[in-house]
């Protein structure tokens, strides 16, 4: 009879009832993607999509304009949005689940900045809302929180958790392209938006930590509490400093556990040339997990372009064939961990000659030197700190490749790369 049981939890549905929002570059990679497997029972019903005026790939027939058609359609029972609009995107995923329907999302705005209301909609309405597309593409990381790691003790989540930059970076260190020149080539492989503010001023991976961090840690954050520092403003003479002291640069995200509280931030970072997140190249994200009992691991995959992200979004669909929820395991622990800002990290700075800063602006002074126009200073400093220096346009901020980043009241120091 248990037998019995345990066969029916695990007997996929009838074939699913797809109502696809947009038809970009992820919704026309998860079309490609579900047209090319034969082991997921699920159609695409209706595609809504914005422009008119467009040309498609596929038939007229299975475009519409209005979202009513999908959102009140009985015979739809799993909405799949891929927009860019996050406010669009978050009644489109409140209306389809008080309407009873299934959600899968690549979303990682619109996630992250809703997350609370997405869990307790979940709740009400008993339907799931699956987002493995939104966090490093092609890497299955929030399944694998959610259920490989569901009991260790996990003290630190951290890597490259955006694509664009890291295509960015590496063309301009291995091809020494300009940063406008790989910028450019990013853009025209889809990689970055034609506003790539989100991506190279370190938002987007912002948004990304903030959903991991709750399938970590079990703690609902809102993006803004966690400080991010982009690429944008690494100068010429970085390049030259990283090279001459056989480093690398990487924008890393990290979030961990320490001292009963968590702490987040997302940086530029210097990175030893025979770390393994050096050798992250290109597209390719990487995700570093320690725990207590698993101790750490690495996960390597694309984070961007239409495939990647679309297997993640097929993924998901296949998943709700079988009832596959979220449980926010570490969330109903009832842990409640507080975040903080309090905390210090190792940094090195550059500047034109003549601005304000001074080693007094440092917790402990290190060292600084000038050449070409410019200084560096190096040095330990307050988060806080580096949220007022990163909004001036003339000051570069790296972390430093030995990276010691310590709640406040703490002395004692650990290095994140051990």
């Amino acid at each position: 009879m248990a037998q019995e049981e345990n066969k029916n939890q695990h007997t996929p549905h009838k074939k699913l009832k797809l109502g696809v929002f947009g038809f970009g570059c992820v919704g026309q990679g998860l079309y490609h993607v579900l047209n090319e497997t034969h082991g997921i029972k699920a159609e695409i019903k209706k595609i809504c999509v914005k422009n008119r005026d467009k040309k498609r790939i596929l038939d007229s027939a299975i475009f519409t304009y209005d979202k009513n058609d999908i959102l009140t359609d009985n015979e739809i029972n799993v909405i799949v949005e891929l927009i860019d609009d996050a406010n669009a995107a978050f009644e489109i995923v409140k209306t389809a689940l008080q309407n009873g329907k299934h959600v899968v999302t690549a979303n990682k705005r619109m996630i992250a900045e809703h997350l609370p209301e997405i869990y307790a909609l979940q709740q009400k309405h008993n339907r799931s809302v699956l987002y493995e597309g939104s966090v490093c593409g092609s890497i299955p990381i929030l399944r694998n929180l959610e259920e490989y790691y569901d009991n260790d003790l996990i003290t630190s989540i951290e890597g490259i958790f955006n694509g664009s930059t890291n295509y960015i970076l590496t063309k301009i260190f291995e091809e020494r392209k300009s940063y406008t020149e790989a910028l450019k080539g990013a853009q025209d492989l889809g990689f970055a938006e034609s506003d790539p503010s989100l991506d190279v001023k370190g938002f987007d991976p912002k948004f990304k930590l903030t959903i991991a961090i709750a399938h970590t840690f079990g703690v609902f954050l809102k993006p803004e509490q966690v400080i991010n520092i982009g690429i944008q403003k690494i100068a010429a003479t970085d390049l030259k400093y990283a090279r001459e002291n056989n480093y690398a640069i990487k924008l890393v995200a990290r979030a961990y556990k320490k001292n009963g509280k968590v702490f987040a931030l997302v940086a530029p970072q210097f990175i030893p040339t025979d770390h393994m997140l050096a050798s992250v190249r290109n597209e390719y994200n990487a995700v570093l997990v320690e725990g207590a009992f698993a101790e750490k691991q690495v996960f390597i995959g694309k984070g961007a372009g239409s495939y990647p992200t679309g297997s993640a979004v097929l993924s998901d669909i296949s998943a709700l064939t079988y009832d596959y929820r979220y449980e926010y395991k570490k969330y109903a622990q009832g842990e409640g961990l507080p975040f903080s800002n309090e905390a210090t990290v190792d940094v090195v700075v550059s500047f034109p000659k003549g601005s304000l800063l001074s080693p007094k602006d440092f917790e402990t002074f290190k060292g600084g030197y000038q050449g070409n126009d410019y200084q560096f200073m190096t040095g330990t400093v307050k988060l806080e700190k580096l949220k007022i220096w990163n909004e001036w346009d003339d000051v570069s901020i790296i972390l430093a490749p030995e990276l010691n980043l310590n709640p406040v009241e703490e002395t004692k120091k650990e290095l994140l790369f051990a």
